[in-house]
């Protein structure tokens, strides 16, 4: 059995008038938990990644529909500075919170990759106006996450030749300015040992190496290809187990030099990862990478530490993690949308898997019904 179509039942019962909700109790949307940016952000990247792949209309104008919704939301939620809120109520009023990079991050990526992307005149000037209003903010980024999100931003835009209102001499200085900020913090940590950004890894690790390879496609130069190959190639083997099976760095503790926590595995550090892999795939044509992104897309189907699925292909969802007694039975929409973008980029570059490969179906009968 192959790769079925990509259901997104789950992504719809996720989202309502306002946006995606970002919690569920199993399947069931938890309305008391309210909406992420975060999220939203996540959501339009990953519509528009299966609308450029695929050509069943009732389904494409299912994602439209969606779509509409997040960026209303985007549009909602960025402030009168150009950054955005990331956290709301159910009824729409914001919480408190300190301002986040990674969500302007998530944020500017995806207004920049939806004004690229989408034809209509109409779509692109509401992207085109969040990152005019965004741009004087992006200079003020300062975690290493933030400034990878930057930078594929910029590497994205300066490549595109239609310019959203927006100066592309300060574009590249911005992109200089965050590529320099990488190469120099993977200056400061790694050595023969530890070819990373930070002295931990942590959470969506892939990000970092995911943006020098973006920065490396749209201007090649050695330094910048020395980096982004180093730092994927060890994250790449921080995460591989026995016989090359997906092994996320549990959210328990982390990575560090001297300890390893195999527990809890998110969903999104294996999308992050296939993401980086693509990203290298296309810069130079290795097969290696097609093959990583192979095996982050089989973690969801059951080839992970559990022998447990974690991807529901009857309606698109996902559990939000795996734990030493199996999979969490909650399907947020992080984990969803990561096991989503994960499918979008396997099937980008012609990534198939087949299920009978992973293992019996009699072991994914028992594993589904665990689930």
């Amino acid at each position: 059995m192959t790769l079925s179509v990509i259901k997104f039942d789950h992504l719809e019962r996720m989202t309502d008038d306002t946006g995606l909700l970002e919690h569920s109790l199993g399947r069931i949307p938890r309305r008391r938990e309210g909406y992420s940016t975060d999220d939203n952000a996540r959501a339009i990247w990953g519509c528009l990644e299966w609308l450029a792949l695929l050509d069943d209309q009732e389904t494409r104008e299912r994602l439209y529909r969606l779509l509409d919704r997040y960026l209303a939301f985007l549009l909602w939620a960025q402030n009168d500075d150009g950054t955005f809120h990331n956290n709301f109520f159910f009824d729409r009023t914001k919480e408190e919170e300190t301002p986040s990079d990674d969500c302007f991050g998530r944020s500017f990526w995806a207004s920049a990759i939806a004004y690229i992307q989408l034809e209509d005149l109409a779509r692109c000037e509401a992207a085109a106006d969040m990152l005019r209003r965004a741009l004087p903010a992006a200079w003020e980024l300062r975690s290493l996450r933030g400034v990878a999100w930057g930078l594929a931003t910029c590497s994205v835009l300066l490549k595109e030749e239609r310019a959203p209102g927006i100066d592309k001499e300060e574009l590249t200085a911005l992109a200089e300015r965050f590529e320099r900020r990488l190469l120099a913090a993977y200056e400061t940590h790694a050595d023969a040992d530890w070819r990373w950004y930070e002295p931990e890894l942590t959470y969506g690790n892939g990000v970092l190496p995911w943006a020098l390879w973006t920065a490396y496609r749209r201007m090649p130069r050695q330094e910048v290809r020395k980096a982004a190959e180093e730092s994927l190639n060890f994250l790449i083997e921080k995460m591989s187990g026995p016989a090359g099976v997906i092994r996320p760095v549990g959210n328990r503790g982390w990575c560090s030099r001297r300890y390893r926590a195999d527990w809890d595995q998110q969903p999104l550090d294996v999308m992050k990862l296939a993401l980086a892999a693509r990203e290298a795939y296309w810069a130079t044509e290795e097969k290696r990478y097609r093959d990583v992104v192979r095996r982050c897309l089989a973690w969801f189907y059951g080839n992970n530490d559990g022998r447990v699925p974690l991807a529901d292909q009857s309606d698109g969802s996902c559990c939000d993690g795996l734990g030493p007694n199996g999979p969490n039975p909650n399907r947020g929409a992080e984990s969803t949308l990561s096991y989503l973008l994960t499918a979008a980029i396997a099937q980008s570059i012609s990534v198939e898997v087949v299920m009978d490969e992973l293992f019996s179906n009699e072991t994914i009968r028992m594993a589904s019904t665990h689930v």
